[in-house]
C-alpha cells in the first residue's frame, strides 16, 4: 500500500511563493523506477497535470503555464516530493494533489488527499 500525504498549501498574494511537500510511504520505493506527479484542479475546471518527475534519471516535465515558475523535485533520502512555486498568479489557485505510478501512466494509481493553494491579486 502506498500512501501520499501533501502539505504546504495556503493563501498567498500574487507574486509570492509556496512550497508543497508530499510525504511518500509504502512499497513504491521497491520499484526500480516510477513517476511522481503534481496535479491541480480548480473549481469548474478539469484536472491538470502540473509537473512530473521520473525517478529513473530525474527527468521532469511541466505544463506550459508554470514553466520557469514551478520546480518539481524529490528528496530520495526522505522519500518526499516537492513543488516549489514562485511568482504565483491568481490563476494558480486550485487544489493540488500529488500522485505516483510505477508505470508512469497518465492516470496514476496512487493519490494524496490534496492541499489547497489560493493566490489573491
Amino acid at each position: 500500500q502506498v500512501q501520499l500525504v501533501e502539505s504546504g498549501g495556503g493563501s498567498v498574494q500574487a507574486g509570492g511563493s509556496l512550497r508543497l511537500s508530499c510525504a511518500v510511504s509504502g512499497y513504491i520505493d521497491g520499484y526500480s523506477s516510477y513517476c511522481m506527479y503534481w496535479f491541480r484542479q480548480a473549481p469548474g475546471k478539469e484536472r491538470e497535470t502540473v509537473a512530473v518527475i521520473n525517478t529513473s534519471g530525474g527527468s521532469t516535465a511541466y505544463v506550459d503555464s508554470v514553466k520557469g515558475r514551478f520546480t518539481i523535485s524529490k528528496d530520495n533520502a526522505k522519500t518526499t516530493l516537492y513543488l516549489q512555486m514562485n511568482s504565483l498568479k491568481p490563476e494558480d489557485t486550485a487544489m493540488y494533489y500529488c500522485a505516483a505510478d510505477p508505470g508512469c501512466r497518465a492516470s496514476p494509481a496512487y493519490w494524496g488527499q490534496g492541499t489547497q493553494v489560493t493566490v489573491s491579486s
